[in-house]
């Protein structure tokens, strides 16, 4: 990839994820958690610069929900607060039935996107996140009659392997969008030459999304850019703005993305932008 090339492809879509099901605000206080929090975490991250809001749903005590109602809640604020955001609905979870993985793409109106994990991973130390690929083709079929853009989740390289399998066995919207994550346990290394590999895998013509978890953000947020792919930041995936300093905001993880963009040279893509550049 040569530097005029990613200078002149598709402008650059920042994903924030707000929230996240895992850790709360005994994990970082400014992580917001009830759909008002959300709402307005939303606004603010898409006026620094994001145009995708990647969305989990808790309920009033902090622990993770999948109910629609509650998904509803937090469209609802996100578009009173926000402008024109894209809103990405999670359909991750540990522990939950099958139906329950559904709940979240039953908003009304749907969201324009959702999350589709390609795999099993582990979770903590007696935890599995269990996606079979019949779970994984109910998604992608409710997905597709509900008119949402699937976000392929790619934990690992067994993962990327499950994205050509699901290719083969169904008809998979194009441009094919996989997120690319990075980190500990299941999940691939951090190492740079990882995400290329990983690029060079990817299915012709898909689009791709790079994720570092922890202190990882920001550098494989930078090689997103710089490889002329797209970038997912924010409080979901990493609570510090550097180490010993928590983020104050998703909006402050957003703005130092952008900033990294721009030096590079790289255009910022608006809402609109986004739904020509992933076919939404």
């Amino acid at each position: 990839m040569t530097y005029e090339s990613y200078l002149a492809g598709d402008p650059l879509v920042v994903t924030a994820a707000l929230t996240g099901g895992v850790h709360g605000k005994e994990a970082n206080p400014n992580l917001p958690e009830t759909p008002e929090e959300i709402g307005k975490a939303a606004a603010a991250a898409e006026a620094a610069g994001a145009a995708v809001v990647h969305l989990h749903a808790r309920r009033p005590n902090g622990e993770r929900s999948f109910d629609t109602e509650r998904f509803q809640a937090i469209d609802d604020a996100v578009r009173r607060y926000a402008d024109d955001v894209i809103l990405q609905h999670s359909t991750g979870g540990t522990g939950a039935p099958a139906e329950d993985r559904h709940l979240p793409l039953r908003t009304d109106p749907p969201p324009e996107m959702a999350s589709l994990d390609m795999g099993p991973l582990n979770r903590y130390d007696h935890l599995t996140s269990e996606n079979t690929r019949a779970m994984v083709d109910s998604l992608h079929d409710e997905m597709r009659e509900r008119g949402i853009k699937p976000e392929l989740e790619v934990f690992n390289d067994g993962h990327l392997n499950e994205v050509y399998g699901l290719l083969e066995r169904r008809e998979v919207a194009d441009p094919v969008y996989a997120t690319l994550i990075f980190g500990g346990g299941t999940l691939t290394r951090p190492r740079p030459r990882n995400l290329l590999n990983a690029v060079d895998n990817l299915p012709d013509g898909a689009q791709f999304n790079t994720l570092g978890f922890g202190p990882h953000q920001l550098p494989f947020a930078t090689m997103g850019v710089l490889l002329g792919g797209h970038v997912r930041v924010g409080l979901e995936d990493n609570v510090y703005y550097r180490r010993g300093e928590l983020a104050e905001s998703n909006a402050q993880l957003v703005e130092r993305t952008v900033r990294v963009a721009e030096e590079l040279g790289r255009e910022v893509a608006t809402p609109s932008q986004v739904r020509d550049v992933l076919g939404l």
